[in-house]
């Protein structure tokens, strides 16, 4: 096992649901085959993977300060709380480690509330509509930048 700190990999409100929530849209794909693909993108890179879903804002925001510390980045695709979190933006400074945001669909092509984001300026990087593959490119963007 690496001694190096793991990447914290976060999924926010229906993110749950992939594979079912709107599949023309999301794709087929299931979080759990998320977090099975970035797990073996973050070994391959020399990195431990932490990942953790909530649909509760209040959880979410509590991880991110737990990481504070004990991570080496965060890859985070916060789901609606994109478009309407000051808080949760707020609180992804705290660890004080580069973020990748990732969407799996592309939210630019889609509803004019979508094309707005709080996380976006505090992230290093920004990967939407890639599908589930945006996850591997987010932590092999997270491990460059962390290693």
């Amino acid at each position: 096992m690496s001694s190096v700190p793991p990447i914290l990999l976060l999924n926010g409100p229906n993110l749950d649901m992939l594979g079912v929530r709107q599949p023309d849209v999301y794709g087929s794909d299931t979080l759990d085959d998320v977090v099975r693909l970035a797990e073996r993108t973050a070994a391959d890179a020399g990195f431990g993977l932490r990942a953790f879903q909530t649909n509760h804002e209040g959880e979410m925001i509590g991880a991110v300060h737990a990481a504070r510390g004990e991570v080496s980045g965060i890859v985070i695709n916060p789901g609606g709380w994109t478009h309407t979190s000051v808080a949760l933006a707020d609180a992804l400074v705290i660890p004080e480690v580069p973020i990748v945001e990732v969407h799996v669909s592309n939210v630019h092509a889609r509803e004019a509330f979508r094309h707005h984001s709080y996380i976006s300026p505090i992230a290093a990087a920004v990967i939407a509509g890639c599908g589930i593959a945006g996850y591997e490119f987010a932590v092999r963007r997270l491990a460059a930048l962390a290693g």
